[in-house]
């Protein structure tokens, strides 16, 4: 079972998110140079924001969403800190949003980091990528950086056979790569892994798979 808001809402407000890094991820910068964003963008569990501030500062249209509102609040004082008051965020469950949809919006969905939170929740990742495929056009991209179960580490961690088996009818696998996601030691984090000797506030280069995902 997946975590509830008020737990994403805890890690917000006492800020020991180790995804908050101060910036985008380096992958998704990328992402953009490379031309694989266009039209309307969706940046589901936005969390800080950054993702979103980014490509609005690039003049895309795009929409952060996360379901904690502690996530959303951050996000909008992260955006007016850098003098971005143009990005948009909204409180949303991103498998609700799909189900609700009348018709595919999105050219591009930006997930970074949240679909491998449903690694031991099958029913909800199955629901989640349906819920991707009501929100993305045909022909438009889901970009994926998720972490990787190829080396240990703390966070949840998928395979990339997960990421094949989860997008098949409806979806074309154009890519699928091993990446490097950044990450910050936290205080939760050293509750959760006692083996752990890097002090709060360490970076750490993490390992992470960057897909892209056509759907048909």
């Amino acid at each position: 079972m997946t975590l509830p808001a008020d737990f994403w809402n805890t890690v917000y407000d006492n800020d020991t998110a180790p995804w908050v890094i101060g910036g985008p991820q380096p992958a998704i910068v990328a992402l953009e140079l490379d031309g694989w964003i266009r039209g309307r963008v969706l940046d589901p569990g936005c969390g800080a924001g950054e993702h979103t501030i980014l490509l609005t500062k690039l003049g895309y249209d795009v929409l952060g969403i996360d379901l904690s509102p502690s996530a959303v609040q951050y996000a909008t004082r992260n955006a007016a800190a850098q003098d971005v008051s143009s990005a948009r965020f909204e409180v949303a469950d991103a498998i609700a949003l799909g189900s609700a949809a009348a018709e595919p919006t999105y050219d591009t969905i930006v997930d970074s980091a949240l679909f491998h939170i449903f690694v031991d929740d099958p029913e909800s990742r199955a629901a989640y990528v349906r819920s991707l495929h009501a929100l993305c056009k045909p022909g438009g991209l889901v970009d994926i950086l998720a972490l990787s179960d190829v080396e240990p580490g703390f966070g949840p961690r998928i395979s990339d056979a997960l990421i094949r088996e989860s997008f098949g009818a409806g979806w074309e696998l154009e890519d699928l790569q091993p990446a490097r996601y950044h990450g910050r030691v936290t205080e939760a984090v050293l509750e959760q892994d006692e083996d752990l000797t890097l002090p709060a506030g360490t970076p750490v280069d993490l390992a992470a798979w960057q897909a892209r995902i056509r759907r048909l």
